[in-house]
């Protein structure tokens, strides 16, 4: 693939010390560019971090505490990085959390919704006026095959009329989906410099999957690694969204094989569910809402 140059540019990785976050973080340092790991478990990034360096001394990496689950910790991550930073070239909203336990955020949301969709909503809110001040800057939200057949249940946002853990993760990629269409639809209507992308990477084995337990039997590991791709190509998606210069913002980008469970990155087509302006409209407004973060937009013509 044609290659964006990177050298001196700077992204932000969430979820970057492991899996996908970890592999699109090794691609951005290899064409030259600084990465911030924006992470809950920084004992674990400082790991990652000195296992790069050992390869890569000239490497830049900066390490930074974010918790999406947590309003509060997004909001101050975004203020630190803005004392920090007068521009930014790449964010990518990586990180998340798939079919745990019903379970709640400090502010009260279910965890899926709350932590992988609003918890990058409002992140990318705080850090977009670095964004639109940054000649060719984009957005990447990872969303998933689960968006398929999946829907946004307004009236049970939070889980307190049942739960269903992989519905609602389902609902959770979903609106990723939705919001960085919904986000680039607004970028351009207000003729801004940064574009936004969605990209899913197939059937992974990042740490979403248990399966690589110890504990686990070895048939089952040989099974899963079987039907699942490792996380390098995992991330292909995310390189190809974040680096690509012939995107041109609002694509969605997947694996090209059947299914598109594996393979290489390619365009791909969001399911229906992802096509419904009106819900992608709601969205958006019900998010400002929950999370107190303003847009500078208004609702797309």
């Amino acid at each position: 693939m044609a290659l964006k140059h990177l050298k001196g540019k700077t992204a932000i990785i969430t979820g970057a010390n492991s899996g996908i976050g970890l592999e699109a973080m090794k691609a951005f340092i290899n064409e030259g560019a600084r990465v911030i790991m924006a992470v809950r478990n920084e004992e674990k990034a400082q790991a990652a971090k000195d296992s790069i360096l050992a390869r890569q001394s000239e490497a830049k990496i900066d390490i930074m505490h974010l918790d999406l689950a947590d309003l509060s910790s997004v909001h101050a991550f975004a203020d630190q990085v803005k004392a920090k930073l007068q521009t930014l070239d790449l964010l990518i909203n990586n990180a998340g959390v798939m079919t745990p336990p019903y379970s709640k955020t400090k502010d009260g949301f279910e965890m899926q919704f709350g932590g992988n969709h609003l918890g990058h909503f409002a992140l990318t809110g705080l850090l977009l006026p670095l964004l639109t001040k940054t000649e060719g800057s984009r957005v990447v939200s990872l969303s998933s095959l689960a968006h398929k057949g999946a829907s946004i249940d307004f009236d049970n946002l939070d889980g307190s009329k049942g739960y269903k853990a992989m519905k609602f993760y389902g609902q959770s990629k979903l609106a990723n989906l939705l919001f960085a269409q919904e986000l680039d639809k607004r970028l351009k209507q207000h003729g801004l410099p940064t574009i936004s992308l969605a990209c899913h990477p197939g059937i992974s084995a990042t740490n979403l999957f248990k399966f690589g337990k110890s504990d686990a039997p070895g048939w089952l590991k040989t099974l899963m690694h079987r039907i699942l791709q490792p996380p390098v190509m995992g991330a292909l998606p995310t390189v190809y969204a974040a680096i690509n210069p012939d995107l041109k913002g609002g694509e969605y980008i997947g694996p090209d094989g059947k299914g598109q469970r594996k393979g290489y990155p390619a365009i791909d087509k969001p399911h229906a569910a992802a096509n419904n302006k009106a819900v992608s409209s709601k969205l958006w407004d019900v998010s400002e809402q929950l999370t107190g973060v303003k847009f500078p937009f208004s609702t797309p013509q």
